[in-house]
């Protein structure tokens, strides 16, 4: 059994609260899913790590297996079984692997720029006709980057819940 510390609880709980801003299902009008959550909250984690990367510092293990290990307990409440949630378990690591790896779109400058593609495909909603959706969530996560960018390492995880945008 993971025991929470104090930056385990705030990573977990800044990024839940992130992904239930009202403004992803007003103003984007993302549908207010598990899987919207899951995938919000794997697009501002993904930031938060690849900011570690950009300042040199490794992105401590024991934060990554606490924020699964609260997902798969929130799975279980909903009711899944243990071959649902293993599985479950399995096709988030990858997604979160996936956003991680194609977020940041490489640029000659090492400036952080948002691949669109990749939110095309977690938010598919966003594909016939919102154009105008899409900009606005890509400004949303690259000004969220920019705001954790700019805090120091340690305070970052629990400086993140005073984001606006």
């Amino acid at each position: 059994m993971l025991v929470a510390n104090s930056h385990q609880t705030d990573l977990y709980n800044n990024l839940l609260l992130l992904s239930r801003n009202i403004f992803f299902y007003k103003e984007i009008k993302l549908p207010d899913t598990f899987e919207t959550r899951i995938y919000l909250m794997f697009f501002h984690f993904s930031i938060l790590m690849i900011i570690f990367k950009k300042k040199g510092k490794i992105f401590d293990q024991k934060l990554y297996d606490y924020l699964f290990h609260n997902i798969e307990n929130n799975l279980r409440e909903l009711g899944f079984g243990d071959v649902s949630v293993n599985k479950k378990m399995k096709e988030f690591n990858k997604i979160l692997y996936d956003i991680l790896l194609k977020l940041n779109l490489e640029t000659e400058n090492d400036k952080f720029t948002i691949n669109e593609k990749l939110i095309k495909s977690y938010f598919s909603i966003l594909n016939n006709h919102q154009n105008e959706k899409i900009a606005i969530l890509k400004d949303y996560l690259l000004k969220f980057f920019n705001f954790c960018f700019e805090q120091p390492l340690d305070n970052m995880i629990r400086e993140t819940i005073k984001f606006k945008y």
